[in-house]
């Protein structure tokens, strides 16, 4: 498979959906990322990390480990700086066929098996709002060609065309083995989610990733404690441990509205996001801030972050070389680093729209 298995004009309105540039990494610099989320996935396999969570309280979970986890980082003058975690990363079948990568996709298959289990796994439900019109909807199609490729049946649909009955899920006359969760209400709590969730709690789907998944990794308030030292402590975290995750994940902390005067202080040096946000949304560099600006983040649920400035390199444009800024991606599965991919753009956070910016390939040097 690549990228011209894809429908064209699809691409040709996504002028900005992959860059030409190509975007060195130092050894070091990827195996320093990769010993963090280690350190991470170390934390949370810990029986006291949801505790902590206090997953207890959300009821019924699942055993699928969730596809496609996405570390983000940038990279500074101390070493990778993790900016977030990911459940629903897009865009890791893309970034592979950009690069060529047959054995990147192998694995992906072997991933989705792995989530159904021993089960053979025959049909696929790849499910998100109104996908037709999401950004990243060429990567569904790519999807239905890989998964066909490997004799897997599979629909692209919107949650309420998903029906649960006969002690399972359909799409049409379509029986659904395993859903590939690309909605961003990360907790199913929309009325329209309702069918898909009840049929995950009943375990008459898979369903990757799921709820449990995004408030054991991708819940922004986890980096608070991720980022505490006497936290980490406090939860046993081995000191080795600790000390990979204080050095590669900048400082988070609670935004409350009492310690208005002491963000406002302190902004420059801070980067404000939404506690359960996505994809940069109503995220914003604390030196670009607004006095109203400012006084929502205040009055909403969001956390602090310590600036960690992402990396910039050259693109040759037909008018000339400019400078773009790069966010580099992890896609993982349990733990095992799968593909490493770089978006490139300008502007306060990553967003398709930069000249000569988007999903670029990475080399390590």
């Amino acid at each position: 498979m690549n990228l011209s298995d894809l429908p064209a004009d699809l691409l040709a309105e996504r002028p900005h959906l992959f860059s030409a540039a190509t975007v060195p990494i130092a050894a070091a610099d990827l195996a320093c990322m990769r010993e963090l989320i280690a350190a991470i996935e170390a934390v949370i396999a810990l029986p006291v990390w949801s505790e902590y969570l206090k997953l207890d309280k959300l009821g019924a979970g699942g055993t699928a480990a969730g596809v496609f986890m996405g570390y983000d980082f940038h990279l500074t003058a101390v070493g990778p700086q993790l900016i977030e975690i990911n459940t629903n990363a897009g865009g890791g079948l893309l970034a592979a066929m950009q690069v060529g990568r047959s054995d990147v996709l192998a694995a992906y298959v072997a991933m989705f098996r792995a989530e159904h289990g021993a089960r053979e796994l025959q049909s696929v439900a790849i499910v998100d709002a109104q996908p037709e019109e999401q950004y990243l909807y060429p990567e569904f199609l790519a999807f239905q060609q890989l998964f066909a490729a490997h004799s897997i049946q599979s629909v692209v649909c919107s949650p309420d065309e998903l029906l649960l009955c006969h002690g399972g899920l359909w799409c049409g006359e379509s029986k659904i083995d395993l859903v590939y969760n690309r909605l961003t209400d990360f907790a199913l709590d929309e009325p329209a989610h309702a069918a898909l969730r009840e049929a995950w709690l009943q375990g008459a789907v898979t369903l990757t990733p799921h709820p449990f998944v995004h408030v054991l990794y991708a819940d922004k308030r986890n980096l608070i404690a991720l980022s505490d030292a006497a936290v980490l402590e406090g939860l046993g975290v081995a000191a080795e441990t600790r000390a990979i995750l204080l050095a590669g994940i900048p400082r988070t902390e609670a935004v409350t509205a009492a310690r208005a005067e002491d963000f406002w202080a302190r902004r420059r040096q801070l980067f404000f996001k939404p506690a359960v946000g996505f994809g940069s949304r109503a995220a914003y560099r604390g030196d670009k801030l607004t006095k109203r600006v400012f006084e929502e983040i205040m009055a909403g649920d969001y956390v602090a972050q310590a600036f960690a400035p992402p990396s910039e390199i050259e693109v040759a444009m037909a008018s000339g070389m400019t400078k773009l800024k790069a966010d580099v991606r992890n896609y993982v599965y349990r733990g095992a680093v799968q593909l490493v991919a770089a978006r490139l753009y300008q502007g306060q956070t990553t967003n398709f729209r930069t000249p000569g910016g988007g999903f670029a390939k990475v080399i390590e040097v």
